[in-house]
């Protein structure tokens, strides 16, 4: 994207990611048809969406000649599993202080999935006490390693600040692009939401392009529907800004719903364990307990209550994290 050519990137090989037809599912569910961008597949760090985003944070990082790398997560973060990886590429030590945004201290969920690939990746771990602030703590931690002479750069949470929104304003162009290919226009694209910074990345592309907000559709994990769409349109004026493009939006340019949220963040629902079994028994594709779970198990609830016609096309972009499956076994084993 052209508007995108001034700003520094560290190449992860995050682009360029297939569209497939869910066709067996489609079929089986007998509504629309269902497509799914696969932003799981990259071949860094075991994949996922964060590395679009990670490609112009450490092209940043790399600009400042930061040597430590720095982000906060929960326990079982793929944001913290992928800057981990993404640092050990280039060449830049980690550090990853990781809260506790979920209330467990099972085996499983401490000491497997997402947690066990940090530590493989060398990246050091600091595993906070339940009530630390992890911001705080990061900010501590980054002025006793720069006064020791170091150079750090400091990722936030899911990397979602306007310079990471980047990777996805990319990501609808690229969206844009094999809509051209395949001949056809997608009706709605869906997603989770966590931190927020992937729809608002996608809301910028679409405001520096086609103008089409109402089909970009995310399906908050993290929080509840006001706070989420606070949280996306922030982000979204925020990145608009960094493009130097108009960043007077409303409310309504995003679109956000809370119905597959549950109980909260990083906690199963009985429609996402549905949605996880029904598509790989279907099209052999994983989906994760925490985000994609969740979103799918909405995109399933709309073509059954004809919210998604009969027929349309359907975009679901699948951001990963069945690294972190493991951690959630007793869940998913019935």
């Amino acid at each position: 994207m052209p508007q995108l050519a001034g700003f520094p990137r560290f190449s992860l090989d995050a682009t360029s990611t297939p569209i497939q037809p869910l066709e067996k599912l489609s079929r089986y569910l007998g509504g629309a048809n269902i497509f799914v961008k696969r932003d799981d597949v990259h071949w860094i760090g075991g994949g996922g969406n964060k590395l679009r985003k990670l490609e112009f944070l450490i092209g940043q990082a790399c600009k400042e000649r930061a040597d430590v790398v720095i982000t906060v997560g929960g326990k079982q973060s793929n944001h913290a599993r992928l800057t981990a990886a993404a640092a050990a590429r280039a060449g830049l030590k980690c550090e990853l202080v990781l809260s506790r945004m979920v209330d467990r201290d099972d085996e499983d969920y401490t000491r497997n999935g997402n947690v066990l690939i940090d530590r493989l990746f060398g990246a050091t771990i600091h595993d906070l006490a339940e009530g630390v602030d992890p911001v705080a703590f990061a900010q501590d931690r980054i002025n006793e390693l720069e006064t020791n002479g170091s150079r750090v750069f400091f990722c936030p949470l899911g990397g979602s600040s306007p310079i990471g929104c980047l990777g996805y304003v990319n990501g609808y162009y690229e969206i844009a692009q094999q809509e051209k290919e395949a001949g056809f226009r997608f009706k709605q694209i869906l997603m989770a939401n966590g931190s927020g910074g992937m729809q608002a990345g996608l809301l910028a592309g679409a405001a520096i392009s086609d103008g089409d907000f109402t089909r970009i559709r995310g399906f908050t994990v993290l929080s509840d529907e006001s706070e989420a769409r606070a949280n996306t349109l922030a982000k979204l004026r925020e990145t608009a800004l960094l493009l130097a493009a108009d960043s007077d939006f409303p409310e309504s340019a995003v679109q956000i719903r809370a119905d597959q949220l549950g109980s909260g963040y990083g906690l199963p629902t009985e429609q996402a364990i549905e949605a996880i079994a029904l598509v790989a028994s279907k099209e052999a594709i994983l989906l994760d307990p925490v985000y994609s779970g969740k979103a799918f198990a909405g995109l399933i609830e709309d073509i059954r209550t004809g919210e998604l016609a009969r027929g349309s096309n359907v975009l679901f972009i699948l951001s990963g994290g069945v690294t972190s499956l493991s951690a959630y076994r007793r869940q998913l084993v019935r």
